[in-house]
């Protein structure tokens, strides 16, 4: 049996390459809220870490007043991503210790392949992450 595609809204994935392709030498993070649990709207969060180009730490700050709004407007959060400049779209071992939300899916945008950008869904699994189908739709 298929498990279901996660769909995106072509526009909120625009959003996500744009971000990606803004900062190429860095991880670019943020978070992803549902509304009537579909994916709706983008909150990108500062990356603090000590070494952007392989790593993202979300500042605490950014990533708290994302959570706020998300629930001030009465919608969920339905994923956190971030982009890896010169890896594939794939967890690296450090991506699978930083699980702060089992709930939600785990988006990974790579820039590694010159002028192609991809990127694969991911759901949180018993400590690692377990790769989902990802379908990008029309708005």
């Amino acid at each position: 049996m298929t498990e279901p595609a996660i769909l995106l809204p072509r526009p909120l994935v625009q959003q996500l390459f744009h971000l990606a392709q803004a900062s190429p030498d860095s991880e670019i993070c943020g978070l992803i809220s549902a509304a009537n649990g579909s994916p709706h709207r983008c909150y990108p969060v500062r990356n603090v870490a000590g070494d952007p180009a392989h790593l993202f730490d979300m500042d605490d700050q950014g990533q708290v007043n994302a959570l706020r709004d998300i629930r001030e407007r009465g919608e969920t959060l339905f994923a956190i991503y971030h982009s890896h400049p010169y890896a594939p779209p794939e967890p690296s071992a450090k991506d699978c210790e930083q699980i702060s939300f089992p709930e939600a899916y785990y988006l990974i945008i790579s820039l590694n392949t010159k002028g192609v950008l991809e990127m694969r869904a991911w759901q949180p699994e018993g400590g690692a992450l377990r790769e989902r189908p990802l379908k990008i739709i029309q708005d």
